[in-house]
């Protein structure tokens, strides 16, 4: 029980039109445990509020107002007025700012998919191919979602980017293949790759590293690659798709090329195989 007058407590129908919210909201907040009443009585279970209070009930609605999870209105109401409430309320909507500026990608491309205009939005890459030479690759290698994608991406090959310096350096730029889709409910895997320059500093590098995040090294031959660059920007579904897709209807649209152009999409045994597709996500320097 609160130690306070009863002329400094409000009943719950009180407070409610002070607050400009129902009971069955306040009862909400207190079983939610965003805003609690100053007082319970134990014979008749009534709930008394103090008029203090209403500043605290009309924020737990707003907040509500946004979307905001449970979790999160409890933080920024417990950091009650000021600076470190307005930070929590800041960062809260830039995250729900971002989630809007994707969903607005993706329904811009679903829209292109479904009326027919996907080439529309596969022009908007460059699609190119390239005679790659053999090259050791030290790589890192998750099953991520897209939601997960731009972050991992980064801090991968950042990462790789760093034991480079332990295996001779880099030597091409970084890239990102993907092994199956990377979408919302489909988690690749993704590998993060970095061309190296010493193939033994590299192998000691991972037996170092034990692979606890999925690295290793190998030699790639020497093949022809279609690929698109993309910006970080773009590091996230479903652009990341629609590269993928474009470089993919590139390849269908060619045939590629006669089916091998002088055997370089062949493999050793001879028989025919598709190019690799790469989206080359390191920035030019």
């Amino acid at each position: 029980m609160v130690n306070v007058p009863d002329r400094d407590l409000l009943t719950i129908g009180a407070f409610a039109a002070r607050a400009r919210l129902s009971a069955k909201a306040l009862r909400l907040y207190d079983r939610l445990g965003l805003l609690s009443p100053a007082h319970v009585d134990e014979a008749t279970g009534y709930r008394y509020y103090r008029a203090g209070q209403v500043e605290q009930a009309r924020l737990v609605a707003m907040l509500r107002q946004l979307d905001m999870p449970l979790a999160r209105i409890a933080e920024v109401v417990a950091a009650g007025d000021g600076p470190t409430a307005a930070e929590l309320l800041g960062a809260y909507w830039a995250d729900v700012e971002a989630r809007v500026a994707a969903q607005r990608t993706l329904a811009e491309y679903l829209r292109g998919r479904l009326s027919g205009r996907s080439s529309e939005m596969y022009e908007k890459f460059a699609v190119e191919t390239v005679d790659v030479p053999g090259q050791v690759v030290i790589s890192e290698t998750r099953h991520v979602l897209a939601g997960e994608l731009p972050t991992w991406i980064g801090s991968s090959l950042g990462r790789l980017e760093s034991a480079a310096r332990e295996c001779g350096g880099i030597t091409a730029p970084p890239f990102v293949v993907y092994h199956s889709e990377v979408s919302m409910e489909s988690d690749g895997p993704a590998e993060a790759c970095v061309p190296v320059a010493d193939e033994a500093a590299a192998r000691a590098w991972v037996e170092r590293h034990g692979r606890t995040r999925g690295t290793k090294v190998r030699v790639e031959p020497a093949q022809r690659l279609a690929y698109t660059r993309i910006t970080k920007a773009q590091v996230a579904h479903p652009q990341i798709m629609a590269a993928f897709e474009a470089v993919e209807e590139w390849i269908a649209r060619r045939a590629w090329s006669r089916r091998a152009r002088a055997g370089r999409c062949t493999s050793r045994t001879g028989r025919r195989r598709e190019p690799r597709i790469r989206c080359v996500t390191w920035p030019s320097r």
